[in-house]
């Protein structure tokens, strides 16, 4: 490590990393896409990379297939979607603890379809609304739609954005992962509601339903149904193996193009700083990997992994939480992914390595991007701080995290 090139990358990564996963710093007041920017121009301009190298850095399939599905779920946003969603759900509950269960089966579902910062961007504050419509406090069902976004999403190769590098980067077909991992959130979701209602047993047995009487924004049937044949036809090209970016964005442009709205309107609700945010950190990561220090890494860990299918899977999952709880979820992937063709069986350990970064995001409300969206989204109407969310976070990780791993290995 004596190449002066070298040292700076990693200088400039870890610069780079304190403002990512940081709160917003008094001396410099950027958020992460603007952290990552800044650390992708400082790798140009320190001589790490030059420009031609920086554009082959960048990772475009993810960010078309992140593009691709922010578009449909504009549209079901457009449509009312959410809106009726959040009341049917109310109007349907007969009690806060099936309101509870509603809610975490909804958000995991949707987030499995879409993508999980997309559903809670769109989902929190109706949620905040439904909840004071229907007089019933708020943290539970808050912790229970984070929490939910993070599981669910774990189901397909498009329900996070970690899962779509991984899909990118393993060539595993969207079915047999979904097989895989369908069971597993299922079985995470379960688990949380478990959690979610003995820890706020107290809390939801004095609360109820008192009202349910103002209307919703007034759904679109017209274009909620185009919006959802549009995703139809993207899944099914998905299931057939088409590419999985192109035929996201082919469906984005396809409703664009039938739908007859202002796309202004429609490309205002894309999550922008999302997609530069990737854009720079595949930068940032790429020149940190051209330096060895990864590679050296594993090297060094390597013997703590073992030699067994389950040992390597086992110690794999709880190095993979711990990393994406330091390092951030989606920079670990890009660094652990040069990784996994070393162990024993690379595909299951690719499963195991979605399921283990993506659960890791529930440990704390700085552990996912989704945590961070729905707290402050509805600031002003509840406070939650790190502990309030950590006593449950953490039980809620640990368990998921044994049982959907017990299931993936048993059901390999």
């Amino acid at each position: 490590m004596d190449n002066p090139k070298e040292i700076l990358a990693i200088l400039i990564f870890a610069f780079t990393y304190a403002l990512i996963s940081g709160r917003r710093l008094k001396i410099l007041p950027l958020n992460r896409p603007a952290a990552a920017l800044l650390g992708a121009v400082l790798m140009v301009a320190a001589g790490v990379l030059t420009p031609e190298q920086v554009y082959r850095a960048v990772d475009y399939d993810t960010l078309v297939l992140l593009l691709g599905m922010m578009l449909i779920s504009a549209y079901l946003s457009l449509a009312g979607f959410f809106d009726w969603s959040a009341d049917w759900i109310l109007r349907k509950a007969k009690t806060p603890q099936m309101l509870l269960l509603y809610l975490i089966v909804t958000s995991g579902t949707l987030s499995a379809l879409l993508v999980n910062d997309t559903i809670c961007l769109m989902l929190t504050p109706l949620v905040v609304a439904v909840m004071i419509r229907g007089q019933l406090p708020l943290p539970p069902f808050l912790l229970a739609l984070s929490m939910s976004a993070n599981l669910g999403s774990v189901a397909t190769l498009v329900g996070n954005p970690q899962n779509m590098i991984i899909g990118h980067l393993s060539r595993i077909p969207f079915v047999r992962f979904s097989l895989a991992l369908v069971p597993v959130a299922a079985v995470g979701l379960a688990i949380q509601y478990a959690v979610l209602r003995i820890g706020f047993r107290k809390t939801l047995a004095a609360a109820a339903i008192r009202s349910a009487s103002a209307e919703p924004r007034p759904l679109n049937r017209w274009l909620l149904g185009l919006a959802l044949a549009v995703l139809a036809l993207v899944f099914v090209g998905f299931v057939a193996g088409f590419n999985l970016a192109w035929t996201a964005l082919s469906g984005g442009a396809l409703i664009m193009v039938l739908a007859r709205r202002d796309t202004h309107e429609v490309l205002k609700l894309v999550d922008w700083h999302l997609l530069v945010f990737f854009a720079a950190l595949f930068v940032v990561v790429e020149a940190l990997n051209g330096t060895g220090l990864p590679d050296q890494i594993y090297q060094r860990v390597r013997g703590v992994f073992g030699v067994g299918t389950a040992a390597q899977a086992w110690n794999l999952a709880w190095f993979s939480a711990l990393g994406s709880n330091v390092f951030s979820n989606v920079p670990f992937v890009l660094v652990a992914g040069k990784w996994i063709n070393n162990f024993a069986q690379p595909e299951l350990m690719w499963k195991v390595l979605a399921l283990a970064t993506t659960y890791a995001g529930n440990l704390t409300i700085l552990g996912s991007v989704a945590n961070i969206i729905v707290v402050e989204s509805a600031r002003g109407h509840a406070e939650i701080g790190f502990w309030d969310y950590a006593k449950f976070g953490i039980p809620v990780t640990i368990l998921t995290t044994v049982g959907g791993m017990a299931l993936l290995l048993a059901l390999s």
